[in-house]
């Protein structure tokens, strides 16, 4: 036990007085390391300010580590020194991976590690003892890195939450500013503000989620994934912007260069691939600042009867869908709108299978024309089958289709976009 105790105080001064020695070269030691670093990691060759946080992050590991092999202290409570953490804030600021901070400090351990044996090398050490030497230092120079490293990346990822956060609330703020005005504005200076080309084509989404039960604190992150992805899948001709609606649902824009043509199926091929797809409203494909303003109004226009009528999820609607752009505008007040299609429609605005069948075969018959035929091909019925349903559907409404025959195509336009919420609820039996 003596012995043991012996053995452990020899090293234990031979440590010292080599963390001493080399403390005393720490800024040389320092700045060798750090061009190792920055040689083997392009990620962390950046400005020269950005250089010099690097450098003094390192000094003041090393400062921290070798006063802790000098004074035979345990690393477990050392805290990171100011520099560690603002070097770790500032990469997080600038996007660099994680990973890359993560592996500085390995490249660190080690080239810090090789100096120390280096250092050994020219003491005066016997065989036995240098082996002891080596055997404490190893694990105390592992424990500090590793330790430090696991806050630096917990210090690196709350930054870059909150810098994201921050990000996207200007980035927001400005978008809604644009939505919003009527004025001129700086295009150039808003398109670098929200990071966005404004002056190229814009396609707008409305996309939600519905949650069964609590809300999902990551609905919104999930959304803004998917429009990525979407974006992605779709060719947009730059990143989107996606901004928070509220909890459960974001506004995007895909920009393009020019004109697409098939944007709405390829959304809706996109969809129908995933599992995971969320609700979608999309707006008309339309240029420049107006046209992202356009784009947008749009896209809740056909959100708004979405939400009014009902989706099987995941559901896609667009304003160039046939008719819902103006069911939409007629649908402004769903009140009115109700009242509005029974008095145009009498019994037919009944909220029903009997009477939905009806409405739909005389929507289609109005909309080709009057003509039997075509209406049977589109709705793949035998054209009596359809005359005797025209039929029922006059006599359900109670009058003929005279000079009101607009009237009639837009309420029932109206009735299939809105579904109950704009029909007679059925008498209780």
């Amino acid at each position: 036990m003596t012995s043991a105790r012996h053995d452990t105080a020899y090293a234990d001064r031979f440590i010292a007085a080599t963390a001493a020695r080399m403390n005393e070269r720490v800024s040389e030691i320092s700045a060798a390391i750090r061009t190792h670093i920055e040689d083997d990691i392009a990620d962390l060759r950046h400005d020269p300010q950005t250089g010099d946080l690097l450098g003094e992050s390192v000094e003041a590991n090393i400062a921290t580590v070798l006063h802790a092999l000098r004074y035979h202290l345990s690393v477990a409570d050392i805290q990171a020194a100011p520099a560690v953490v603002d070097y770790a804030r500032r990469l997080a600021q600038q996007g660099v991976p994680a990973n890359a901070l993560a592996r500085a400090y390995r490249i660190g351990q080690r080239r810090l590690t090789e100096m120390v044996f280096a250092e050994l090398q020219t003491m005066a050490i016997p065989l036995a003892e240098r082996i002891n030497v080596v055997e404490r230092i190893t694990p105390t120079l592992f424990e500090y890195i590793d330790h430090i490293t696991e806050q630096v990346l917990d210090i690196y990822s709350d930054e870059r939450e909150q810098w994201l956060e921050g990000q996207n609330n200007i980035r927001a703020v400005r978008a809604r500013e644009v939505l919003g005005s009527h004025k001129a504005i700086d295009v150039d200076a808003v398109t670098e503000a929200i990071r966005y080309p404004l002056r190229w084509h814009h396609l707008a989404l409305v996309l939600w989620c519905c949650p069964d039960g609590e809300l999902d604190s990551e609905a919104v992150s999930n959304l803004q994934r998917f429009v990525r992805e979407l974006g992605d899948a779709l060719g947009a001709a730059a990143n989107p912007l996606v901004i928070a609606a509220d909890r459960i649902s974001v506004w995007a824009w895909l920009p393009y260069r020019s004109e697409r043509a098939d944007l709405v199926a390829a959304v809706r091929k996109f969809v129908s691939g995933r599992r995971d797809a969320p609700d979608i409203a999309i707006g008309t494909l339309a240029a420049g600042v107006d046209g992202f303003r356009r784009s947008h109004r749009s896209a809740q226009r056909a959100c708004s009867v979405a939400l009014a009528h009902g989706l099987p999820t995941p559901g896609v609607v667009a304003a160039d869908d046939p008719g819902l752009t103006t069911a939409a505008l007629l649908g402004g007040s769903v009140e009115e709108a109700r009242y509005w299609v029974s008095e145009v429609l009498g019994d037919l605005a009944g909220d029903n299978e009997h009477d939905a069948r009806l409405r739909d075969t005389l929507r289609v018959f109005l909309g080709t024309g009057s003509s039997y035929k075509a209406a049977a091909v589109e709705l793949n019925l035998h054209s009596n089958s359809v005359k005797y349903r025209v039929g029922r559907a006059i006599a359900r409404r109670g009058r003929p289709i005279g000079a009101d025959r607009l009237d009639v195509e837009l309420a029932l336009l109206v009735c299939h976009w809105y579904g109950p919420p704009v029909l007679r609820p059925e008498p209780h039996r």
